[in-house]
């Protein structure tokens, strides 16, 4: 049977049981399915409908009550600032391990022996969405044969999902392990370097964000693709914006491809290249060069410039002539100026710069 149309069956049976609404969402709080309404209906539940996740906010109050590790039904009172109806939020463990959340509103019928009528069913949903997860992670074991650039390799992947999707690669951390099972439904990941994910496009600017985050490093988002054949393609994308987002402070720590303007060049060129261009500006010192970029930066702007490096507008007239002695160009001049700028960017992605 289809798993969804399995929760929604068991979602929809304990519902009629207890008279109860009820809802199942997944560990990150998105919503999976929900039931028929019984009763009043309060903010949060129809936000949850009709956004399909809860709000930061009201995530934080029901967290404080410990759900994602206890082992039996927590009820959570009423509040009337977050408008939040008095619940029962059932965690959908598995082998000690929990999947997701039911959420029954509690209209005071809820007693603990109408709970335990309702017992196999949340056991069966705990154990469908275990399933699940594990059937996920068997296919983000075979998520880079997807993304392979060799075509007769991706011709032998098993992997079957929905476009449009976006690849994101994200640096792995040796101090972190991101639990990438928890991540929303149609999330496919497998742990390398770069850590790999193939997600839905609506949903790359949060699971790159997620991901960052738990690992404490950097990410990047190749552009979306309609057939997720071609995914290889934005997988290629996201891995150089993630060297991008490593090496240049204004686009970290998540870096979008789409975003990247001229950066998508640069993070294209081999090393050799990277190292020709760099060396048009190796004889500045690291505070020279960071005056300079800062300058182009800002498009040739002094005052701009000065204000953003907290120095007078003279300090920064002498450091430009110095740094334009030394390189032996004419910043005012446009082609001695875009060479200076590319060599500067260049630096930042030669192999000596990481």
């Amino acid at each position: 049977m289809d798993k969804s149309a399995d929760l929604q069956d068991t979602v929809d049976e304990i519902a009629r049981l207890l008279g109860a609404s009820a809802t199942l969402e997944d560990r990150s709080f998105r919503l999976l399915t929900y039931g028929a309404q019984h009763g009043d209906i309060d903010t949060v539940r129809q936000e949850s409908i009709l956004r399909r996740r809860a709000t930061p906010e009201v995530r934080d109050y029901f967290e404080r009550y410990g759900i994602a590790r206890a082992g039996t039904p927590v009820r959570i009172p009423a509040d009337a600032g977050l408008k939040v109806l008095a619940r029962v939020c059932w965690p959908l463990r598995y082998r000690e391990v929990t999947y997701g959340y039911l959420w029954l509103l509690d209209a005071g019928s809820l007693t603990d022996e109408a709970l335990r009528r309702v017992e196999p069913l949340v056991a069966r949903a705990a154990a469908a969405l275990a399933q699940e997860a594990r059937g996920r992670q068997d296919l983000g074991r075979g998520l880079r044969t997807l993304l392979s650039a060799d075509p007769e390799e991706r011709a032998g992947s098993s992997i079957e999902i929905e476009g449009p999707v976006a690849a994101i690669a994200v640096r792995e951390s040796e101090e972190r392990v991101a639990a990438l099972w928890t991540l929303p439904r149609g999330v496919l990941a497998q742990p390398g370097s770069p850590v790999a994910l193939l997600v839905p496009t609506r949903l790359a600017g949060e699971v790159a964000q997620t991901t960052q985050s738990a690992y404490g490093t950097a990410a990047g988002i190749g552009g979306p693709r309609n057939d997720p054949a071609d995914a290889w393609q934005s997988w290629r994308e996201a891995r150089l914006a993630l060297r991008v987002a490593e090496h240049f402070p204004r686009f970290a720590s998540v870096a979008w491809w789409e975003d990247l303007g001229v950066h998508r060049l640069l993070a294209r060129l081999g090393q050799a290249d990277l190292r020709e261009l760099a060396t048009e500006v190796a004889a500045l010192d690291p505070g020279q060069a960071h005056t300079v970029e800062t300058y182009l930066d800002l498009g040739g702007h002094a005052q701009k410039t000065a204000a953003e490096l907290g120095i007078h507008r003279q300090t920064l007239y002498y450091r430009l002539g110095k740094a334009e002695r030394l390189l032996g160009r004419d910043l005012s001049d446009g082609d001695d100026r875009l060479t200076v700028h590319l060599g500067l960017k260049a630096a930042r992605l030669r192999p000596s710069a990481g």
